[in-house]
């Protein structure tokens, strides 16, 4: 039997390059106070070794975890893990913040949470008393439940809050929901659209509102109706297909319908087929995410791409300079959404515009 090959510690690390234990250790941290020179003969006998560092033994050597810590929604999470519907939010969560993670030396852990139970102070205080983690990342609709932010506040946790505005602790990071409605509106207008619709996500979502109010006042600003143009979903398939039929069963319908989910949309342009009209010759439509289902409808939709990966980036970004000492912005930081123009919009055509 092959012997198991011996690992390679920190004590070879330092016994190689001739220096004590706790140099390596300030090594490995990135910590100020060692020399150009000697840092460069650390890694030189770190990288002829091969040693990586552990998080245990980071964890040994200061107050650090060396460990970022996320929250998603159970309820919503599991329910899109099961429908397999192409829903990536969770995979763009990953990416951004593991790859961030990785260029410090940090590890992600990621955890669901129900917001709605009346556990959810008793399972965010067991994730913390485990993990003990430099920073904690909140997504909706986590970002804005007091018992979580204030819980976080009193441990002394700097936090993220993605998807919010509201002052208080922990920085706010929006993904440009408001300017993102209004720029797609805005686009549609140009194109000759005059009835616009926009199917809403659910009211306990604060960007619901916010992609309401970029519609809105887009349409206001070119002196358009929105009265009974906006109808509320879920962000789920069926809420989509009722919202969708409740906006094109108008005696006046929409020539153009935004949707807040590529679900919604999904079932938007289902809804649309069930009676007749042509896509985007007699209805064009717009959907949010830009998840990987929208390239693979026909035609496919075009789409407001998040910028989730990019977002939670900079809330990893942000999180470990404040373990590292460095105060958190008060915010709110936007990091600005993009839009990818498919062949689901076109010129307002075969519409009964007003």
């Amino acid at each position: 039997m092959a012997r198991r090959r011996q690992a390679v510690t920190i004590r070879h690390v330092a016994d190689d390059a001739g220096v004590s234990l706790q140099t390596v250790s300030r090594v490995i941290n990135n910590e100020p106070n060692v020399r150009p020179a000697m840092k460069d003969r650390v890694q030189a006998s770190i990288d002829k070794l091969g040693y990586v560092p552990s998080i245990a033994a980071q964890r040994m050597s200061g107050s650090r975890s060396y460990l970022i810590l996320a929250l998603n929604d159970r309820e919503r999470t599991i329910a899109d893990w099961q429908s397999r519907q192409g829903t990536d939010w969770v995979d763009q969560m990953l990416l951004g913040g593991m790859l961030k993670c990785a260029e410090h030396g940090y590890r992600m852990i990621f955890e669901l949470v129900d917001t709605h139970n009346d556990h959810v102070e008793r399972e965010v205080k067991a994730a913390i008393a485990a993990l003990q983690p430099d920073g904690v990342i909140l997504t909706p609709p986590h970002s804005d439940n007091p018992l979580i932010t204030e819980l976080l506040e009193e441990a002394n946790i700097p936090f993220a809050r993605i998807g919010s505005r509201e002052p208080g602790a922990g920085v706010p990071i929006v993904m440009g929901d408001e300017g993102a409605a209004r720029a797609a509106t805005e686009r549609l207008i140009a194109m000759g659209h005059r009835r616009i619709g926009f199917i809403a996500g659910p009211s306990e979502y604060q960007v619901a509102q916010w992609r309401i109010d970029g519609w809105r006042k887009a349409m206001e600003a070119a002196r358009l109706p929105t009265s009974g143009l906006c109808e509320r979903g879920d962000f789920g398939f069926e809420s989509g297909l009722a919202a969708a039929a409740k906006l094109l069963d108008l005696e006046a319908r929409p020539t153009a319908i935004i949707a807040s989910s590529d679900q919604m949309a999904t079932a938007a342009l289902e809804v649309a087929r069930e009676r007749g009209l042509r896509i985007p010759e007699q209805l064009s439509l717009i959907s949010f995410d830009n998840t990987p289902i929208v390239r693979f409808t026909e035609p496919p939709l075009a789409a407001i791409d998040q910028p989730i990966a990019a977002t939670i980036s900079r809330a990893v970004e942000l999180l470990i300079g404040a373990a590292g000492g460095e105060s958190l912005p008060t915010g709110p930081i936007d990091v600005p959404a993009g839009f990818v123009e498919r062949g689901s919009i076109g010129p307002a055509g075969g519409a009964n515009d007003d």
